[in-house]
């Protein structure tokens, strides 16, 4: 099929985007190494020894980051529906996490144990219409934080995408109560023109 031109301009745009080119030299799979570097350094969310939930793993950037972070101790479970070469001390599942059947396989490995920190960059395949991607991936943000509530310890903190726009609001309502501070994130590896965001839920709170 030939490419639009829009097509062509999104690539000829990736391949002279700095985080791109400094992915490759730095050996990262995707430039969205560089988001979660970024809101990490700022609000220090990684630490040696973490139980860590990477959702929407794939090609396996954010668990690069985080594998030597954690100094060779604790664990990252990561998912994706798409496959994602092996990374050093990291486990992955390859499942649908919308599926009741990927998400038991995901909370059979964790076992109970305490999970000191959920990072999610899940994202349904993106169409250019805002009325489309928008609902797909607040539904995904939503499932993420259904997850994180259920399993996240006291204390841990919660990292997922979303865009800016409708029912925006409603998943920073449905968060607020859970942790002690809810912060919208806007890294400099993520593009000016999209309506990307993160949102970070830190420090979730005991329930009484």
């Amino acid at each position: 099929m030939k490419r639009t031109r829009t097509s062509k301009a999104w690539m000829q745009e990736h391949v002279n985007d700095a985080f791109v080119k400094q992915a490759k030299k730095d050996g990262f799979r995707s430039r969205a190494a560089y988001k979660l570097m970024e809101i990490h350094e700022k609000y220090k969310l990684i630490k040696p020894g973490m139980n860590v939930v990477d959702l929407g793993s794939s090609p396996g950037s954010w668990s690069q980051v985080v594998a030597p972070l954690l100094q060779g101790k604790g664990y990252i479970i990561a998912m994706d529906l798409l496959p994602m070469d092996p990374i050093p001390r990291v486990d992955f599942i390859q499942g649908d996490f919308r599926e009741k059947a990927s998400l038991n396989a995901l909370e059979t490995f964790v076992n109970n144990a305490p999970i000191d920190l959920v990072i999610s960059d899940m994202a349904p395949n993106i169409t250019g219409i805002k009325t489309v991607d928008q609902p797909g991936v607040m539904h995904l943000a939503e499932l993420a934080l259904e997850f994180t509530l259920k399993w996240l310890k006291p204390g841990g903190h919660f990292l997922v995408k979303t865009f800016v726009g409708s029912d925006f609001d409603k998943l920073v309502k449905k968060m607020r109560p859970n942790f002690e501070k809810v912060i919208t994130v806007k890294p400099k590896a993520s593009r000016d023109r999209s309506s990307e965001v993160y949102l970070l839920g830190s420090q979730k709170l005991k329930k009484s």
